[in-house]
């Protein structure tokens, strides 16, 4: 839900905007806001997990994100809509790092990379469905009041996860000492305004500025974290994660750069099929189905090898993303054809299974080395990063797509610069695969204990 979440609504916007009776801007902000906000908690929700218990984070974070559902649906100004989602986009930042933390605690060997394969294929599904599913929603609902159930369809499913979550997830312990000692209330505000720094610019324009006070933030970031450590006390984020856990940096730099291109082509799709081609949002979510599909189903299979194949299975999926993309972009900038969603289903399928191939494998190869009692925090870090990439990515073929729209005066030759776009995106992240392939890391079986030591979590 969280994930659907980011993608649901931008099929949706049109319907908000009529039915509230707002401005264009104003209506953007129904989906800045909650990428804002998620991004914000991400690493705090993680860091909160390892200290309070992930059950009872995720029952907590859970039942938030239920309730700011409602009122986004329920809301009857665009302001309280976007209160409502900057309040859902927090939650869901509190809730998404459980998932890889306990997914850490609870699985170990083959059976955590089989773990990850599920979630991996929950992750490309759910961000790469959510126009179809947006698509679905209006058709039925209406195209004046139909965007209220984008937000009420979370309604139900969150309440039988709540009721799942409550009996099947195990109870965990939470760490002993005091609260206000094990949580880094400095680093966590100042991270959170770095990350807000980072993506602010990506969905205002006139605020670029600000990439300056990001770095002036993360360097007072990494300087409390540091110093922090040093005392022997917990800090929101081991910096030493990123410099002696084998595979974690790298494997979060490959997962951003991917989420630049993977998730940034949606909303250009978005717009080439909804503007440029004359079909109903359905429509345009039937068109990118392939990916979806096809995404899920290797997700799930590459988690059972990657085990013994490990990056070689990441390198090969981005190859394939970055053919299926290519494909996709020759024969919508250049070929042109009369029926555009028949015409990309073989490419986008095969993008699909190759996209299925990097996500699961990247997450379970940058966290298999991270000690259990820091996993929500890495897990959060990890998913940040991939939120900065999505917000860069969607900026960047947004605005590629606009660009030679306005020289062109061409749909088709829009979108097919924007994905090439998203394809030479990819192609950085290939490279970064294999690099990570030629160096030499542990088995995925090997967790590296004294990565972090035990002492810095101490009090």
């Amino acid at each position: 839900m969280s994930l659907l979440d980011v993608s649901i609504v931008n099929v949706a916007l049109p319907s908000i905007q009529r039915g509230l009776t707002t401005t264009p801007g104003a209506v953007q902000w129904v989906v800045s806001g909650y990428a804002l906000a998620f991004g914000l908690t991400l690493v705090a929700g993680g860091r909160l997990g390892d200290v309070l218990g992930r059950r009872r984070m995720f029952l907590l974070a859970l039942t938030g994100f239920v309730v700011t559902s409602g009122l986004a649906g329920l809301a009857p100004t665009i302001e309280l809509l976007i209160v409502a989602r900057l309040a859902q986009g927090l939650t869901a930042g509190l809730l998404t790092p459980q998932n890889t933390g306990l997914i850490q605690d609870l699985f170990t060997g083959a059976e955590r990379g089989k773990a990850f394969g599920l979630f991996g294929a929950t992750v490309g599904l759910s961000t790469a469905v959510g126009p179809l599913a947006g698509g679905l929603i209006l058709a039925v609902t209406g195209a004046h009041d139909g965007w209220r159930w984008v937000f009420f369809v979370n309604l139900p499913i969150g309440l039988v996860a709540l009721v799942l979550a409550a009996r099947l997830l195990p109870s965990g312990r939470r760490k002993e000492g005091r609260l206000r000692d094990e949580i880094d209330t400095v680093g966590a505000l100042l991270l959170g305004a770095a990350v807000v720094a980072v993506l602010f610019p990506m969905v205002h324009e006139g605020a670029w500025w600000l990439m300056a006070v990001a770095a002036v933030l993360g360097f007072a970031f990494v300087r409390w974290e540091a110093r922090l450590t040093r005392h022997g006390r917990a800090p929101v984020l081991d910096l030493r994660l990123f410099t002696g856990t084998p595979g974690y940096a790298s494997g979060a730099l490959l997962g951003a750069v991917y989420f630049c291109g993977f998730s940034g082509i949606w909303l250009v799709f978005a717009m080439y099929f909804q503007q440029g081609a004359g079909l109903t949002p359905l429509q345009s979510g039937l068109a990118v189905t392939p990916f979806a599909l096809a995404s899920a189903v290797a997700a799930a299979l590459a988690g059972r090898l990657v085990e013994k194949r490990g990056r070689w299975l990441t390198v090969l999926g981005l190859s394939l993303v970055i053919v299926g993309l290519g494909v996709v972009a020759v024969i919508l900038g250049f070929v042109q054809p009369a029926h555009p969603g028949l015409a990309i289903i073989a490419p986008m399928a095969v993008a699909g299974l190759g996209g299925g191939m990097v996500i699961s494998p990247n997450t379970t190869l940058t966290l298999r080395c991270v000690p259990t009692r820091m996993s929500g925090a890495a897990g959060g870090a990890l998913q940040t990063g991939q939120r900065i990439g999505t917000a860069i990515g969607t900026a960047v073929l947004s605005a590629v797509f606009h660009a030679v729209l306005t020289a062109t005066r061409s749909y088709a030759t829009g979108v097919g610069w924007a994905i090439a776009t998203a394809a030479a995106l990819v192609v950085i992240a290939l490279g970064l695969g294999i690099k990570e392939l030629v160096a030499d890391r542990p088995q995925p079986h090997q967790e590296a204990p004294d990565a972090v030591p035990a002492d810095a979590h101490q009090n």
